[in-house]
């Protein structure tokens, strides 16, 4: 096991320069084809040409090979994989290091997606065993039509539902009641920083419910093929009650394709929480990557999608390390 994760963690190397180098000369080819966008902080304005060309130096935007359209600039490319190996993303347009920008988002968002995998693998896969069991009657059916609902609606359409009966009707009564502030807190309409857990719960279950009709679906389909498997089937001739047929031997072999879509879905959600975090006010990842695209500053897009990889990378990888808890047959070494 020990070599394959040092092989695993060799392979990350290509990957995260490629994608580095990819956005990096996309930000290259930007400038070169749209100008300096520097310009853009001024607006209409007229921006003396020493303040310009200081701030356009600061940012390294005064490279000649930024003047060549189609040059991929690998000096500037080199020069940004040092900075990056001893932590340092750059500066933003207000001059604030995008580090310390990361570092106050990515807590946030953490919490955010880990509510949301919490809640989509325990209601997801909980929700995909009892359909499973209860092939065709009407607890299979209803799971089937109530995911394929969650599946079909747009989450920034439901996030506004969600918003409106948690926030304006239940949010309410619950302070019109005397509730705790905690609980307040977790219906209320956006988020706050005095219940930096609570008040995630709602974001989190929006955020989570795409995904969980995915994994019920997939829990559901993967639980009945195990169940029709032959060692299942001798198991049930030895006299094995139900519970223990369906927890211990089918159970565990069935989760292997959900743990695999829960490790992929995990990188996904923290690059996906834009929409959610838009609409709960959540000053997360999502914001912060936002907030630069509107305002053109790739430095921070460029950082911010780097340790995404990073990230989905690393969640493969404990994936594949699951895969051996899951069942003792699979061996890497």
């Amino acid at each position: 096991m020990g070599r394959y994760i040092a092989r695993r963690l060799l392979q990350f190397v290509p990957v995260l320069f490629g994608t580095m180098f990819l956005l990096h000369y996309m930000q290259s080819l930007s400038v070169q084809i749209n100008g300096n966008p520097v310009r853009a902080l001024f607006g209409d304005r007229q921006p003396p040409p020493e303040t310009l060309a200081a701030i356009t130096r600061a940012f390294s935007l005064d490279d000649p090979c930024l003047n060549q359209t189609g040059n991929p600039c690998v000096g500037l490319f080199v020069d940004r994989i040092i900075n990056y190996s001893q932590g340092d993303f750059g500066i933003d347009f207000n001059e604030r290091a995008i580090t310390a920008l990361i570092a106050d988002a990515a807590p946030i968002t953490i919490r955010l997606t880990l509510i949301a995998v919490l809640f989509e693998a325990v209601v997801g896969i909980l929700a995909g065993v009892l359909a499973g069991i209860r092939k065709d009657g009407v607890t299979d059916n209803l799971i089937r039509i109530t995911t394929t609902l969650v599946i079909s609606v747009p989450v920034f359409v439901l996030g506004v539902l969600v918003q409106i009966l948690s926030g304006v009707y239940i949010g309410v009564w619950l302070e019109d009641n005397g509730a705790p502030e905690w609980l307040s807190a977790m219906f209320s309409v956006s988020y706050q920083a005095d219940h930096p857990w609570a008040s995630l719960v709602i974001p989190g279950v929006v955020l989570g419910a795409f995904s969980l009709g995915f994994i019920a679906r997939l829990t559901r389909t993967s639980l009945i093929e195990t169940l029709r498997a032959d060692y299942v089937r001798t198991a049930r001739a030895k006299g094995l009650g139900r519970r223990r047929v369906v927890g211990v031997h089918a159970l565990r072999n069935s989760l292997i394709p959900v743990i695999t879509y829960i490790g992929i879905d995990l990188g996904a959600l923290m690059g996906g929480a834009i929409v959610t975090e838009g609409i709960f006010n959540v000053p997360g990842i999502g914001g912060l990557v936002f907030g630069a695209v509107a305002r053109g500053e790739t430095p921070i897009v460029i950082a911010v999608v780097t340790l995404l990889t990073l990230v989905f990378l690393l969640a493969s990888l404990l994936v594949d390390v699951l895969y051996a808890v899951l069942d003792p047959r699979i061996r890497y070494d």
